[in-house]
């Protein structure tokens, strides 16, 4: 299925373009040189992000639920809930950690987790950001970032097609051969 044109008010991403703007983030990474301990992705958009930056550094990876876009069925953001505790495979957090999440949209959550992470877990030594996408009235500026988007448009990412699709209409889609 063809994805619609990207404007300035929406910008669509196909899961080819998707991945490959998580290897360009792990380069970017890479490529500043900076060593880290441990990866904290934010549940739900940095899951995946994180997953594949925690295979290609071969580091833990931390997860940590965060949810404030409930509202009109996920499109406004409304109060940020943090969970009290982190899932993560291998020790505590500790040292310099990365925390991943697909965009920084308002700053919110970004400048929240920095906060809840360093009350929580004292022997943080050093604590940088990685997204997908930083917008351009973001509070918060992430220290690794592979696209600015000054128009702060709607990203339409390739895995939304499942917050509408339920148990009982999944037969009929995989049947049509729905992707993106």
């Amino acid at each position: 299925m063809n994805l619609p044109a990207s404007t300035d008010r929406d910008l669509w991403v196909s899961w080819d373009q998707y991945h490959s703007l998580i290897e360009r983030l792990a380069l970017n990474i890479h490529g500043a040189g900076w060593q880290f301990d441990n990866i904290v992705c934010l549940a739900r958009g940095g899951v995946r992000v994180g997953d594949v930056l925690s295979r290609i550094f071969d580091l833990p990876l931390g997860i940590l639920a965060t949810s404030s876009y409930r509202e009109a069925a996920g499109t406004q953001q409304g109060q940020l809930d943090i969970a009290q505790f982190i899932t993560i495979t291998r020790g505590t957090l500790e040292g310099r950690v990365l925390l991943v999440d697909d965009m920084v949209d308002t700053g919110l959550t970004f400048t929240r987790v920095g906060e809840h992470l360093r009350t929580q877990f004292p022997s943080i030594t050093e604590l940088k950001s990685a997204v997908l996408w930083w917008k351009g009235h973001s509070k918060a500026t992430p220290d690794y970032f592979v696209d600015k988007l000054p128009t702060n448009p709607w990203i339409h990412q390739p895995f939304e097609d499942y917050d509408s699709l339920r148990p009982h209409q999944l037969e009929a889609w995989v049947g049509k051969g729905v992707r993106n």
